[in-house]
């Protein structure tokens, strides 16, 4: 059973399942499947309006498409309760601003359906990336099945009103699920079928590994940030090598440097964890040129050799201005990354569990 788990109900216009209890879900009470399907331009655009910062694109590996530095994690908008009309203005912002990665799961409570609303109009302009696998309470099928793989990625669809996805991905399965074979096999026929453009995998340390090694991943996606190196070792190597799209995940890694009680729910798990780390790298922020601690996570990320975007979740317009400002200032100085794997190399050898990437 995933650490994420959605709830379902019954949509008012068709009775088919719905996202979880949450706010914006009980306002509306439709699930979006009736709704018109926009065609899928199969090239990425720019951002559009004033101002624009995060305009720069890096090549997503071998698939052809081109990404933004800065990508959006759709995990904070559905678990953390966010209001609909925000969700709404944090991704007309990031869109306005060039940012066109966005990633989401049907784990994140209503992420995708949110989502889906938010991007009304302005599919065509963004790379659209869910992942799939975990059962879900109240809608049937068995985790990792090719039957559940099928069902979601229909139901990921439909809730983010699209009539294709650019990537899905299976989600932090167990390398025994990736050796049988299955649920990857149900992906490639989902994408043979026209329903998605490229499959791939999220996954860290040594499954994570053989996950980047499949033959049929295209795109990968693993945590990486200044309190979370281990999979910069092989992890990130082997999908460089083998030319795939790659996402980096928890590049702020939630707030380590935050008072813990400004950690909610699921994710106090792990900015605990991060902060751990954090306090024992013993680092000082004016040893870097930086405003502050989250400009320094995220360009450690985007410096990262072999990550084409980092995703991180936002939960206000604010939020996702102070990442786009960040963003764009670029790559850490060589010293400065220099100074940060040293400090994580030498904690991590003292450690006890060596310090793995957090899944």
């Amino acid at each position: 059973m995933g650490r994420h788990q959605a709830w379902r109900r019954g949509c008012r216009r068709c009775s088919k399942p719905l996202s979880p209890p949450r706010r914006s879900a009980r306002k509306t009470g439709f699930c979006g499947r009736n709704s018109e399907v926009r065609p899928r331009s199969p090239e990425t655009f720019p951002g559009r309006g004033p101002n624009k910062l995060c305009v720069t694109r890096r090549k997503f590996g071998k698939t052809g498409l081109e990404v933004s530095p800065l990508g959006f994690g759709g995990a904070p908008i559905g678990l953390l309760d966010t209001e609909q009309d925000t969700a709404e203005r944090i991704v007309r912002t990031l869109i306005d601003r060039g940012v066109n990665l966005f990633d989401t799961a049907e784990s994140y409570a209503g992420s995708e359906e949110m989502l889906g609303r938010a991007l009304e109009g302005r599919r065509d302009e963004v790379v659209l990336v869910s992942k799939c696998g975990w059962d879900i309470p109240e809608l049937p099928g068995e985790a990792w099945s090719p039957e559940l793989i099928a069902a979601t990625v229909d139901r990921s669809l439909a809730r983010l009103n699209t009539d294709r996805l650019d990537a899905m991905l299976l989600h932090s399965c167990e390398q025994e699920v990736l050796e049988r074979g299955e649920a990857m096999a149900a992906l490639v026929k989902a994408k043979e079928a026209g329903k998605v453009r490229f499959v791939g995998y999220s996954g860290d340390n040594a499954k994570g590994l053989y996950g980047a090694e499949l033959d049929d991943v295209e795109v990968f996606e693993t945590s990486v940030s200044f309190l979370d190196q281990a999979n910069l070792e092989a992890v990130i190597p082997a999908a460089q090598a083998r030319g795939l799209g790659t996402i980096a995940k928890r590049p702020l890694a939630n707030g380590a440097w935050k008072p813990r009680k400004a950690q909610e729910g699921f994710f106090k798990d792990y900015a605990d964890a991060y902060h751990k780390r954090f306090e024992a790298m013993g680092l000082a922020l004016e040893d870097f040129d930086v405003e502050d601690w989250a400009e320094l996570a995220l360009r450690f990320t985007l410096s990262a050799p072999g990550v084409h975007t980092a995703i991180t979740g936002m939960t206000s317009p604010e939020e996702a201005e102070a990442n786009l400002v960040a963003a764009e200032k670029g790559p850490l100085p060589p010293k400065a990354m220099e100074r940060l794997r040293a400090a994580f190399d030498r904690e991590q050898k003292r450690s006890e569990d060596g310090w793995p990437g957090l899944e």
